[in-house]
């Protein structure tokens, strides 16, 4: 979104009785929370800001992200999640992984969990394939199509 659109997007939400919105795409979130009736001036200004502290804070992740690709990464097929959520190497905490680095799996076995609202959502092999690197972090947060597994198809 540019400035001018979040302007209109304040503006509209002043008309209205709302006193929390919160907007999210793949690469921007602005969260507007109206406690008490602030000047225009003031909220947008605090919208503009946190929208650019958050494109801000995306773009160093993105440069570090391409930066840490290796040969090996640009060499096998990756393993993207289909929904954000939070990555989870293993079926519950303390149990082993449903794959390491280094495996073989078939297609249809559970290479991982994607937690999003509360619901846990197995990621499956979509063909035999070796396991190259575990992309993803256990318990940290993932983002649509994000890599979370490289592989070599067998």
């Amino acid at each position: 979104m540019d400035v001018k659109e979040i302007k209109e997007l304040v503006r509209f939400i002043e008309k209205t009785s709302l006193t929390e919105f919160e907007y999210e795409s793949e690469t921007e979130r602005i969260y507007v929370n109206r406690v008490s009736q602030i000047p225009s001036t003031p909220v947008q200004q605090q919208v503009e800001t946190v929208v650019k502290e958050e494109r801000k804070a995306a773009e160093p992740s993105e440069k570090r992200e391409s930066e840490e690709k290796t040969k090996e990464e640009t060499e096998g097929v990756q393993v993207k999640t289909p929904i954000v959520g939070t990555f989870y190497e293993a079926p519950s905490p303390g149990a082993e992984p449903f794959v390491k680095e280094g495996d073989t799996v078939r297609k249809g076995q559970t290479l991982c969990i994607v937690e999003a609202m509360k619901i846990m959502n197995e990621i499956e092999a979509e063909f035999d394939c070796k396991i190259l690197k575990k992309l993803g972090v256990n318990g940290e947060p993932v983002e649509y199509g994000e890599a979370i597994f490289l592989v070599e198809p067998l």
